[in-house]
């Protein structure tokens, strides 16, 4: 194969062969191990494997390559269910033993923790979901402009580039999502639904069943509580765990001297409305409109009185909270990018007793991690929960206690 004119020929040559072993993996999944010190990147390869990798690019660095041949298999190693596995990039795992995956997951915290949160710490075992495939509530297949020259294709990223695979049937997807898919895919397909530039559709498996409007209004239920959103605003995709992980922050909230419950990024009221038994009162602030407007829907749905919904700005967060710091819980759930330093130093000028932080991102929340222990928290359990079967991704519940 010809060389790319950008390729960079150092430490190694276009193609190049190598062999090494694989000590750890990425954040974002791939392998990683050092070759003569150098290190390189390896997609769908395990801890401890030796294997054969192909270079194609050198960094300034690091380099990357694709896997040759396995010399010697991680024990855990398994076959993976789905044929585009490998080509899809919307799974890493699936080559990897669910017993493996979940140890690795919680070793990924450990390091995250040590490494950028400057904290060596204890990480419970993950917490399994209780389906491996067939659980994710919502997919969102994308295509591009239809073009005469090529068959179109409907499905997600491939791993190692920006075009797309054709997902037919998504292993991971609910059966549901999985019986809808060939008719949302036809109707792209045949020309009933016009797209000029391509676009994304939406499969969203919920009370009412399938549905593809991104604006409809649907149901769900966590933990005998109702809660109604638009299909295609954020709600967690695994409902199979989400009852778990929530339980399992707000029995960390509500310990002996905790009066009060503050959800400080609180969507449709998830947390604060699952809680409203276990507190004398319960708060939730949303910077969003839409996001209190549903959240107080839910508070009418559930016909929970002892909760209030309040619309924050970014910089008055906790102008409207009036509890007794000593006697409060805040829960934080921020974005995958975690909280900005505007919203902590608000959130430890307030300076409740606890803090719960569940987070989608373990990077971000190890770095903000820091800032905790600057301001006089102390790091008191930490325990992952495995929203994502198969993929890279984590959710973390880090609980924070003043000290």
């Amino acid at each position: 194969m010809k060389q790319p004119k950008n390729f960079v020929d150092k430490p190694y040559a276009y193609h190049e062969e190598i062999e090494l072993e694989i000590t750890t993996l990425t954040n974002l999944g791939s392998g990683l191990g050092r070759h003569n010190g150098w290190v390189v990147m390896v997609p769908y390869t395990l801890p401890g494997e030796k294997v054969r990798v192909r270079i194609w690019r050198n960094k300034s660095n690091y380099s990357e390559g694709d896997l040759v041949e396995i010399l010697e298999a991680n024990p855990l190693r398994i076959e993976p269910k789905c044929k585009l596995f490998g080509d899809c990039g919307g799974c890493q795992y699936q080559n990897y033993s669910y017993e493996g995956q979940l140890e690795w997951k919680r070793q990924q915290i450990v390091e995250l923790f040590e490494r950028l949160g400057g904290v060596k710490t204890e990480v419970q075992p993950t917490h399994g979901s209780p389906k491996q495939y067939g659980y994710r509530s919502k997919i969102t297949p994308h295509f591009k402009r239809r073009r005469d020259d090529r068959p179109m294709e409907i499905g997600f990223m491939r791993a190692s580039s920006r075009s797309l695979v054709d997902v037919p049937h998504c292993p991971i997807a609910t059966d549901a999502i999985n019986e809808a898919l060939p008719k949302h895919r036809d109707d792209v397909l045949s020309g009933r639904r016009k797209f000029k530039k391509g676009g994304t559709l939406l499969l969203r498996d919920c009370r009412e069943g399938v549905t593809g409007d991104n604006r409809a209004f649907v149901t769900q239920e966590v933990n005998g509580k109702i809660f109604k959103f638009q299909a295609g605003e954020f709600f967690q995709n695994n409902p199979y765990i989400i009852g778990d992980m929530v339980n399992y922050a707000l029995d960390e909230a509500a310990v002996p001297g905790i009066e009060y419950f503050v959800d400080a990024y609180c969507g449709v009221g998830v947390f604060g409305i699952c809680g409203c038994d276990r507190f004398k009162h319960v708060y939730g602030i949303e910077v969003n409109a839409k996001g209190i407007a549903a959240a107080k829907d839910n508070l009418k749905l559930n016909d929970v009185t002892n909760c209030d919904f309040v619309l924050g700005s970014a910089e008055a967060i906790f102008e409207q909270i009036t509890t007794p710091a000593d006697k409060t819980t805040v829960l934080i759930d921020p974005p995958r990018k975690g909280c900005d330093m505007v919203f902590l130093n608000q959130l430890f000028e307030y300076g409740p007793n606890r803090v719960v932080y569940v987070s989608c991102g373990p990077d971000t929340q190890a770095r903000d991690l820091k800032a905790f222990l600057a301001n006089g928290y102390k790091l008191e359990k930490v325990q992952p929960f495995d929203l994502f079967p198969q993929t890279r991704h984590i959710e973390n519940v880090a609980t924070l206690v003043k000290a």
